[in-house]
């Protein structure tokens, strides 16, 4: 804490960012959404909840924990303000955490069973992890609002949860149950995500092979060519549909199985007649820019789950420290440090959850043009 009476600026200055930055970030979100029809999409309805949640972070909470903290740490309101500040400060925290976690279980759910997964529209078992998520978050919440911090001998100039048991159990509901499940669920999305390439890559040469059988086969079966010509009637061109499918293929080594396990004989090749043969230049750039695209959308897995656990650890592991360990002497300036990690997260979350989509980015792009 700083000496009674001093403030701290610093505090102020990146409060006050930090709140601009939320609220901006937040409110774009939930517009874009609100005004843009191909962003009206069910997983985009569970980042706007999220958005929701950090945005009333920003308004309620973030103004007087700033206000706290520019005094030096030390509480100058009365107590049934800081009760509320306390039971917002839980319950938004608690619903951003839980609104990350049903996010993972969207998406865990759009990988694994994507026959059931209805993409345009919520149906009842999307808006009952909507409604899970912001009902569970008030009950974690809710023994602030009976007045569990009440404790007799009160320090009135500390704004804090007085039960050590309390910061325990919400530190568990909070953090400690969704984290384990919302890494495992982006493992197995990750996991998914690989199966289903691997699925497509079988598919794919399976149809491919399957035409060159059948091509090979017509060829074995024709009439003798004329003499001075060439040997064997034209291939068939692939069907357009595997054409197409080939030509947008995403895997680096379709051309080797097509050169190395399904030649074409050499009289086919030196035909005029276009078939699946490509330019490999312009071929090998559309697999550059494809594969490119690939690695972006798999990096953002390692990205979500790294900022989570970057931003919240050091919090909760902190404050369940100090309310286990009575005679762990825990620095007031770790305690701060680690809060305003947590808040930071509030602002990474837009940022993270619509860098990687292309709809966010040309809507962002349309509203900066129209303000400048």
């Amino acid at each position: 804490k700083f000496p009674l009476g001093s403030y701290n600026f610093p505090a102020l200055v990146f409060g006050i960012l930090l709140i601009v930055i939320i609220t901006g970030g937040n409110v774009l979100v939930c517009l874009s959404v609100y005004l843009e029809k191909a962003l009206k999409t069910t997983t985009n309805y569970f980042i706007v909840s999220l958005a929701f949640a950090d945005l009333l972070l920003a308004v309620l909470v973030l103004p007087l924990f700033v206000y706290a903290e520019f005094q030096g740490g030390v509480w100058s309101l009365n107590m049934l303000m800081c009760d509320g500040l306390m039971t917002m400060d839980v319950m938004l925290c608690t619903a951003s955490i839980f609104n990350l976690c049903a996010i993972s279980v969207d998406r865990f759910i759009a990988v694994s069973i994507p026959l059931n997964y209805n993409r345009k529209h919520v149906d009842h078992r999307q808006l009952i992890l909507l409604s899970a998520t912001w009902l569970l978050a008030l009950a974690v919440a809710s023994p602030v609002i009976f007045g569990i911090n009440n404790v007799p001998n009160r320090d009135p100039t500390e704004c804090k949860l007085e039960d050590n048991n309390y910061v325990v159990y919400s530190s568990v509901c909070s953090f400690f149950i969704p984290c384990p499940i919302m890494v495992l669920l982006y493992f197995g999305v990750f996991r998914g995500l690989q199966r289903w390439e691997e699925t497509r890559k079988a598919k794919l040469r399976s149809s491919i092979e399957a035409c060159r059988k059948l091509q090979h086969a017509a060829v074995a079966t024709a009439l003798p060519p004329l003499a001075g010509t060439i040997p064997g009637p034209l291939p068939m061109p692939l069907p357009r549909i595997i054409e197409r499918d080939l030509a947008q293929s995403r895997l680096d080594d379709t051309d080797d199985y097509m050169q190395q396990e399904i030649p074409y004989p050499r009289q086919y090749r030196e035909n005029s007649v276009p078939t699946v043969t490509f330019n490999h230049q312009l071929q090998k750039k559309k697999r550059a820019k494809i594969n490119s695209r690939e690695r972006k959308a798999m990096r953002v897995l390692p990205v979500v789950v790294g900022c989570f656990l970057f931003c919240w650890t050091p919090f909760f592991v902190v404050h369940t420290t100090r309310a286990v360990c009575l005679t762990c002497d825990i620095p007031p300036g770790l305690m701060s440090t680690v809060t305003w990690l947590g808040y930071v997260n509030s602002a990474l979350n837009p940022i993270i959850y619509t860098i990687f989509n292309t709809e966010f980015k040309k809507f962002f792009k349309k509203c900066f043009r129209s303000c400048c």
